[in-house]
């Protein structure tokens, strides 16, 4: 039967394609008008909401949704962090994500920002555009290497295992870390002890109460003097003031972050710290994987508006797991 879902964002139509083969009517709010107020007044008048890892959608909405004919949330993101879980579980609203889909994506900027930030590479390109590069000089912006270094995933789910793939490639030793044994081989029980061993870290945990602010001062202090730290998962897993300290007083050597606390505000400090490469989010930014992501959330809705239970539901338990 069809139904209304309310799509939070403008995007390509052909994005929507689950949602128009099964008739459902899409529904647009007007540019710009959509902050959480009005999100809170729209959900119980529909029977979906599509949405963003920008949509906060708290109690508030999850309640006011459950008083009218609210089902199903489909986010268009891995994390779901933005999306009180446990009280839509509570009030029998569905909550579906976008697995598998982006790790390619996210991987490649994962090395991306390794290899930047470890090569000097966006202060080099700053020089050079500056008119400050006077030729090739045998000391000038020296980096570090990448093969027979050791790199250190903080989690161990698709995205790390992506990018444990690319790494291996360059000839990279590779360890990981998460809350269970994973069997495989590089696993580490104590992340305290991994980050002893690495020259490069890189963060892929999701948010959660028990991974806030995960890497904080001590755990940066046990990343050996002038290795990289890379985060690409949440901005609220790294401590971003003691982030700031490691980089100012060049404890850590350099570091590559495509995301932060309370985005799109990014921290004076980090704004002005040193080797640090920023990006501002754009880890599954390509064409054909936001368009793949978009379809996945549409394509999990439209299986819980009929009655089944999608691969891409996320479950109350399972949606802080830290792997």
């Amino acid at each position: 039967m069809a139904a209304r879902v309310l799509v939070t964002a403008n995007m390509p139509r052909s994005w929507l394609e689950p949602l128009d083969r099964f008739g459902h009517a899409v529904v647009l709010p007007e540019p710009g008008v959509l902050d959480h107020r009005a999100l809170v007044a729209m959900a119980p008048r529909v029977d979906a909401i599509i949405s963003l890892l920008t949509d906060r959608i708290d109690a508030e909405v999850l309640e006011a949704g459950a008083s009218g004919t609210l089902r199903v949330i489909g986010n268009i993101a891995v994390g779901v962090d933005n999306i009180d879980v446990s009280r839509a579980s509570e009030l029998d609203i569905a909550v579906c994500n976008t697995p598998g889909v982006l790790d390619a994506a996210t991987a490649e900027v994962t090395m991306l920002l390794m290899l930047a930030a470890s090569r000097r590479a966006f202060e080099a390109e700053r020089a050079l555009r500056a008119g400050e590069w006077s030729g090739w000089g045998l000391t000038d912006f020296l980096g570090t290497d990448h093969e027979a270094a050791t790199l250190a995933l903080v989690g161990h789910g698709r995205i790390a295992r992506a990018v444990e793939l690319r790494a291996q490639g360059f000839g990279m030793r590779v360890l990981h870390h998460a809350r269970r044994d994973t069997g495989e081989r590089g696993y580490v029980a104590d992340l305290d002890q991994m980050l002893t061993e690495a020259d490069v870290v890189s963060i892929h945990v999701p948010l959660s109460p028990a991974t806030a602010n995960l890497i904080d001062a001590s755990r940066l202090a046990a990343i050996p003097r002038g290795g990289v730290l890379v985060n690409t998962a949440r901005g609220g897993i790294v401590d971003e003031d003691a982030l700031a300290d490691a980089l100012e007083r060049g404890a850590l050597g350099a570091a590559g972050l495509d995301v932060y606390l309370g985005e799109p505000n990014v921290a004076p400090r980090l704004l002005a710290a040193p080797n640090l490469v920023m990006l501002p989010h754009i880890g599954s930014a390509t064409s054909g994987t936001r368009s793949r992501m978009a379809m996945l959330a549409c394509e999990g809705v439209c299986a819980v508006l009929e009655g089944r239970s999608p691969p891409n539901i996320v479950l109350a338990e399972s949606s802080s797991r830290a792997s």
